[in-house]
């Protein structure tokens, strides 16, 4: 009987020890939220920063794109010509399949057993949801926007469907099995790029049509997720198993980058030494595989095109006709790799540095006399404009170097911020019409002079 007494004793003595703790450590906690208005919770142990706010997560991608839809407006007709110049007769419809790739990857995944964010059931809510509020944003926009498509088949280009589509469906891709491999977040928003170039390509839709696409394709998906999340009061079914995988530590990347090109020196001057070259555009791909954190291997595939501006064109001389003389943009297809160098200011902000060497491809153009009006008959007038010459740049050797500062959003994917110097000896040929030949002109004359342009923008980064 003592012994049972003794152990009764020492559980009470255990219990009111407990209690005393849990009541001192109460009544501290109760006396520190009446003096400061503030408890100590594991919420609000560490403030969320300005990039972690869920506002920030959901619309700060899509804001980029958004805003580079707007930045690209003015220049559509330009950008198209270099579609025209490059690819004029394009046409496979591989777009039409490729931009529910990614979707059909996630439920492919699910049906074979792949662990993923969510189970099948809320994962189909999730992406039923993604898709109403992509179709409800892109048909009202379609049909009150009424702008009309590049190949004039009908007034419903902007945005792009089939970009939003895909883009929705990556982004899809990107939260149901990002964190089990980097490399499938890499595949969707690959094949949803793809997409998007193929209704440029196909001549379906202007590049401000699918920026805009994109940005909505990614805003429906993060919003649907993050109304099911609220219903379900988690981030996920699977996210306590799947986010213990451990991302690479090098900062190997693929990314799409957007800028505007300024030319160093003029390209083609007047005769009174007047610059024709005004801010051009940049648009490419870019990624780079890294040995380890400082230093990797990798290039770009890069469009960039010079306009030219017609106001400081003088007349022609002749009296009885009245016009401008038009070039079209000097355009170049740049294919460069080289190696690249990281600097790695914290967890998520790191800068790169690269020097790359490649080849440049430049596209024919024409040199024409639009006639506003005129007193005689000209023969050679067709469409409102004469033929004066046509140019053919030389494929030359092109060196970029650059720096390219990113904020990484989360563990896969960034925010870049870069500037490029791109050289490169251009050659320029020059076949002058035979109908404006006068005796002792060349027909032919060839000009050589340096290149050398600074491109800047942003890119979208995602890691693996």
């Amino acid at each position: 009987m003592k012994r049972y007494i003794y152990l009764i004793t020492i559980i009470l003595l255990s219990t009111n020890q407990s209690f005393s703790q849990f009541y001192n450590k109460n009544n501290l906690q109760e006396s520190i939220q009446l003096d400061t208005n503030f408890s100590f919770t594991p919420e609000n142990a560490k403030r969320k920063s300005f990039f972690e706010k869920d506002a920030v997560q959901i619309a700060l991608v899509p804001t980029l794109f958004l805003t580079a839809s707007a930045l690209t407006w003015n220049s559509k007709e330009d950008i198209r010509e270099q579609r025209n110049r490059y690819v004029p007769s394009f046409q496979y419809k591989y777009d039409d399949i490729l931009q529910y790739a990614p979707a059909a990857t996630v439920f492919g995944l699910k049906a074979a057993g792949v662990k993923g964010r969510n189970d099948i059931k809320r994962t189909t809510i999730s992406y039923g949801a993604s898709m109403a509020i992509m179709a409800i944003l892109v048909n009202s926009i379609k049909y009150t926007a009424k702008v009309e498509r590049p190949d004039g088949s009908s007034k419903n280009s902007f945005p792009s469907g089939h970009t939003a589509m895909a883009f929705a469906n990556a982004a899809f891709l990107d939260k149901e099995y990002g964190l089990v491999n980097p490399l499938y977040s890499i595949g969707g928003y690959g094949a949803a790029t793809m997409t998007g170039l193929g209704r440029s390509l196909n001549n379906r839709h202007w590049v401000p049509d699918i920026l805009a696409g994109a940005g909505i394709g990614i805003l429906s998906t993060q919003l649907a997720y993050f109304f099911v999340d609220k219903i379900y009061g988690n981030k996920g079914d699977n996210l306590s198993l799947i986010s213990k995988l451990g991302g690479n530590e090098n900062p190997s990347f693929l990314a799409v980058k957007l800028g505007f090109t300024s030319g160093l020196e003029s390209i083609v001057e007047t005769e009174d030494e007047e610059a024709l070259a005004k801010l051009g555009w940049e648009a490419g791909l870019e990624g780079a595989y890294f040995f380890n954190k400082h230093w990797g291997l990798g290039g770009q595939i890069a469009v960039a095109s010079f306009p030219f501006s017609e106001d400081k064109v003088n007349d022609p001389d002749d009296p009885n006709i009245k016009g401008k003389v038009l070039s079209q943009s000097m355009g170049n297809l740049t294919f460069s790799v080289g190696p690249y160098y990281a600097i790695h200011f914290s967890d998520r902000w790191n800068l790169m540095i690269k020097a790359l060497g490649g080849y440049s491809i430049g596209a024919d153009g024409n040199i024409s006399l639009k006639v506003l009006s005129h007193e005689v008959h000209i023969p050679e007038l067709e469409d409102g404009k004469v033929q004066l010459a046509e140019y053919k740049p030389a494929n030359v050797f092109q060196f970029t170097t650059g720096l390219a500062l990113t904020y990484n959003i989360t563990d896969n994917l960034g925010i870049t911020a870069y500037s490029d110097f791109n050289h490169s000896q251009s050659k320029i040929t020059y076949k002058i019409n035979d109908d404006i030949l006068e005796e002792g002109d060349l027909k032919i004359n060839t000009v050589k002079h340096p290149l050398n342009y600074l491109s800047m923008g942003v890119r979208l980064t995602a890691y693996f």
